[in-house]
């Protein structure tokens, strides 16, 4: 199966490796052998949610995250590649849209260590049941024996589509100067703590794409997020074994207001073993994420998505004997990041944002990855009923 791989890799005109928590959850040689696998290739990589950092997101080659609220360059790569290298990945609804549209002109190959997920949802055309290093070190292997010989024509060509698509600047939103918008906020938070020893975890919902999309990770296990059933309350916890991991490390739990709330008590663990871990809330006072599907599939029909009681942040950080800050017009934001960084202590950062913000791209439910609405695009009606009812 092995040499039936390379052998598709040599002819292939529009590959993708798509790779998934499995390249992580291997160890670092999975990840050190992808990396040469790309380098040996020049093949465009993608990434699951859950496998963020197996790849740098510096790197040229490196599409961003695809599925639901992946980028555009991403989705579009997956849906016209003609060789799909899945790696670690378990082609999960939120990747995949529509099955029966889904990547429809690529032989697929799948590498995964449990077998019940070969064909479990996709049919491919090249199964392997390994570890995911092993795996790849036998492709490495023998893609190096027979000469490395990709389709180089081709290849560029391929790339040329892929920087068309990557022109679109699908993560481009319309800027304030009075309201903190949360794509502004992350793009800040990623300018001032990249380069540094930095760990980021999230809660679920609207800022947790927005993190996926704006915040870059250069290796793997810097990004605790929760994939599958999607936690509420993940991240709080998360962020406090991570910093009592890495004492010396930053630490940020990237959090909504009402995902937090789920544990808030933990506020008394960071407290009590002193913890420098920052709590960065983007605080649009709604569930963010249902809130956006009840616009965008029931007609702006809004129902328990919004919150009208909440804490004052400060005074509970106070009240905890933490640091609390508030922020709400986009030109204190620098400063006020900056504070919460430098500070000794537990923090939470109370950062108000624009409440009906929407997270874009998105491929509607029941729609293949080439039918995505951007943020110019107007949403009303995009979503019939048979789409409606997947989610």
């Amino acid at each position: 199966m092995i040499e039936a791989i390379v052998a598709a890799m040599e002819t292939a005109e529009r590959p993708v490796l798509y790779t998934g928590g499995g390249v992580v959850n291997s160890g670092p040689e999975a990840t050190r052998l992808l990396r040469e696998l790309v380098a040996a290739t020049n093949f465009p990589i993608t990434s699951t949610l859950m496998g963020l950092g197996a790849y740098p997101a510096s790197r040229p080659n490196w599409l961003g995250m695809l599925g639901m609220h992946g980028l555009y360059e991403a989705n579009m790569a997956m849906h016209g590649c003609d060789l799909m290298l899945n790696v670690g990945a378990r082609f999960d609804d939120r990747i995949t849209g529509r099955l029966d549209a889904f990547s429809p002109g690529s032989r697929k190959a799948h590498i995964d260590i449990d077998p019940s997920s070969i064909n479990k949802v996709v049919r491919v055309d090249f199964p392997v049941v390994a570890d995911v290093a092993e795996a790849l070190r036998a492709i490495l292997d023998l893609w190096t024996a027979r000469g490395r010989k990709a389709n180089r024509e081709a290849l560029g060509q391929w790339h040329g589509q892929i920087a068309q698509w990557r022109a679109r600047k699908c993560l481009s939103y319309k800027p304030s100067q009075v309201t903190i918008k949360p794509q502004y906020a992350l793009e800040r938070l990623e300018a001032l703590t990249k380069g540094r020893d930095r760990y980021i975890c999230t809660e679920v919902g609207q800022h947790q794409m927005w993190a996926a999309q704006f915040l870059g990770f250069e290796e793997p296990n810097r990004w605790m997020t929760s994939g599958g059933l999607g936690t509420m309350g993940y991240g709080f916890p998360s962020s406090i074994g991570v910093q009592l991991a890495h004492p010396d490390a930053l630490v940020i739990n990237v959090a909504g207001e009402a995902s937090w709330l789920m544990n808030m008590q933990e506020m008394g663990t960071a407290v009590q073993y002193r913890l420098p871990v920052k709590q960065f809330i983007l605080n649009n006072e709604r569930l963010g994420m249902v809130r956006q599907w009840q616009e965008l599939l029931h007609g702006s029909r809004y129902s328990q998505s919004w919150s009208e009681a909440l804490p004052d942040f400060v005074k509970l950080a106070e009240a905890f004997g933490a640091k609390g800050i508030l922020c709400k017009d986009p030109k204190d934001l620098d400063d006020a990041i900056m504070e919460m960084i430098e500070h000794p202590g537990p923090v939470i950062f109370d950062c108000l944002v624009e409440k009906h913000e929407n997270c874009f791209p998105m491929i509607p439910s029941g729609k293949p990855h080439n039918e995505m609405l951007m943020g110019e695009t107007s949403t009303e009606g995009a979503i019939q009923g048979k789409g409606a009812a997947l989610v």
